[in-house]
């Protein structure tokens, strides 16, 4: 089981298309490490061990009659439990969905499955990811696999838990606000938001947030090369997402550990944002890894947000609230009525969300969108200079699991007040804009948590993240994280 959890997706694949590996073999081993983890940090939610195993079986069966192996044949996955897998029960991190069972799976999972991947379970989520972290009051916080007492970070906080710890080489998340990369960085693995629209998610009434311009899909994994390949498999346009666009090339061509010829602007606190000193410092050691890899690395310290960074936040608020206003509607068609008298088993803080959506008017709105453009304005003009931007991902080291049935996040961040959605957490800017951003670990806190650096570069310029973080991963190889996992996890 070690020797398994050791691989990468990719290595995983090879020795299934070469044999020395069988898919049943693989997803056994993955079933068995999950039943030995799961229990310290609640990264599943939801087991399918028995419809995993027969799709084993039959992956085996497909190799033995000499069928052509995709790119994921055979290899385990873990899907964000907000997302719908034909069968499997997905529970929204929900008491009011917590038996649900749909009869569709959403599009960038089923790109996967069709590549050979097999689904051995749901991972932990807040209450319909409303939340930057994870826990709701149906499933428990899911925590850190480097300091149980922390919080995986969220909404993706399961999915980053198990592949930290092995359980699954590659799993499934989404990001409305970081929540693919504050986990990601809590939890030391690699995952990228890419440009919206690079990964199209048809409009279909049975998931939530289809259509709202500011989530991305994508996986979590160990390695950028295993996070890439499933990014390339997820990507395409498809007739039912009227933002998705083809794409020319893939990200795989992008891994390279060079840097030569790229400028990349460090902006410590992205403009405004309060920050732990510890946080800010391990990020800032990483820079000459930069360098290293041939990059012109500048500081920025003229660069400020449009707009101070708490109403900044209060205007991505905004388009969350419509967003779960929007979800609210759709679970009216499902038979659900969340402000009605199922909302009395909905965490309170959500139906606030969902009040503030449903309010807001056609002028407010599109006085928002004047304040995306004035963000999106700032960005381009740094981006007329410089290939990326780094900086850090959370401005936090770790957030206790004690706190996070209590509040959202935090108050104050290095003793000034943020809003505890987002405020704490330098993600939501480019959420905003569209932009593609990435998180690598490049180091612990005092209390055992990762820190992650953001990387981030204009629309469609995905593949400038990519090499930023393939560069990172060869110059400052993020493999010992993970080394001794396990005991940490049985004597903490």
């Amino acid at each position: 089981m070690e020797e398994f959890a050791a691989l990468t997706a990719t290595q995983l694949a090879a020795r299934i298309r070469e044999g020395s590996v069988s898919p049943v073999e693989a997803v056994r081993a993955s079933l068995e490490r999950i039943e030995q983890l799961n229990p310290s940090v609640n990264a599943f939610v939801t087991v399918c061990a028995d419809e995993a195993l027969a799709h084993a079986r039959e992956a085996e069966r497909a190799v033995a009659a000499g069928a052509e192996p995709g790119p994921l044949h055979g290899v385990p996955i873990g899907v964000k439990d907000l997302d719908p897998v034909a069968g499997v029960r997905t529970t929204r991190g929900s008491r009011v969905f917590a038996d649900d069972v749909p009869a569709d799976t959403i599009l960038c999972v089923d790109r996967l499955v069709r590549a050979g991947a097999i689904v051995v379970g749901k991972t932990n989520t807040p209450e319909f990811g409303f939340k930057a972290t994870t826990d709701s009051a149906l499933l428990g916080p899911a925590s850190t696999p480097f300091n149980l007492a922390m919080n995986a970070g969220g909404s993706s906080g399961g999915s980053a838990a198990a592949v930290a710890t092995g359980m699954v080489p590659l799993a499934q998340g989404s990001d409305a606000g970081g929540s693919l990369r504050v986990p990601g960085a809590f939890c030391g693995v690699f995952t990228m938001m890419t440009t919206f629209g690079r990964v199209a998610v048809p409009a279909r009434p049975n998931a939530f947030r289809r259509l709202n311009p500011m989530v991305c899909y994508a996986p979590l994994a160990r390695t950028v090369e295993d996070a890439v390949l499933g990014l390339d498999l997820m990507s395409g346009p498809h007739p039912r997402d009227p933002y998705s666009f083809p794409v020319t090339e893939p990200l795989a061509d992008a891994l390279s550990p060079s840097l030569t010829g790229m400028r990349i602007a460090y902006l410590p606190d992205l403009g405004g944002y309060p920050v732990e000193p510890e946080v800010e410092a391990a990020v800032r050691a990483a820079l000459p890894v930069l360098k290293e890899a041939g990059a012109e690395v500048v500081e920025v310290d003229d660069f400020r947000l449009p707009v101070p960074h708490a109403e900044l936040t209060t205007r991505w608020r905004r388009y969350l609230s419509l967003c779960h206003a929007e979800s609210a509607e759709v679970s009216k068609a499902q038979g659900v009525d969340l402000l009605g008298e199922q909302g009395r088993d909905v965490d309170p803080a959500y139906l606030e969300s969902v009040r503030t959506g449903a309010a807001l008017d056609a002028v407010q709105f599109r006085l928002g969108d004047l304040v995306r453009t004035r963000v999106l304005d700032t960005f381009e003009d740094l981006f007329d200079a410089y290939d990326l931007v780094v900086s850090p991902v959370n401005c936090v080291a770790g957030i206790a699991n004690d706190a996070t049935r209590t509040t959202v996040g935090p108050t104050e961040v290095a003793g000034q007040p943020v809003d505890p959605f987002v405020g704490w957490s330098m993600t939501s800017p480019f959420n905003l804009i569209g932009s593609p951003a990435a998180t690598v670990p490049v180091g612990r806190a005092a209390n055992g948590v990762p820190i992650g650096m953001q990387f981030a570069a204009r629309r469609h310029h995905d593949a400038a993240v990519v090499r930023g973080a393939a560069a990172c991963q060869e110059h400052l190889p993020w493999k010992h994280l993970y080394e001794d996992l396990d005991p940490a996890l049985t004597t903490r």
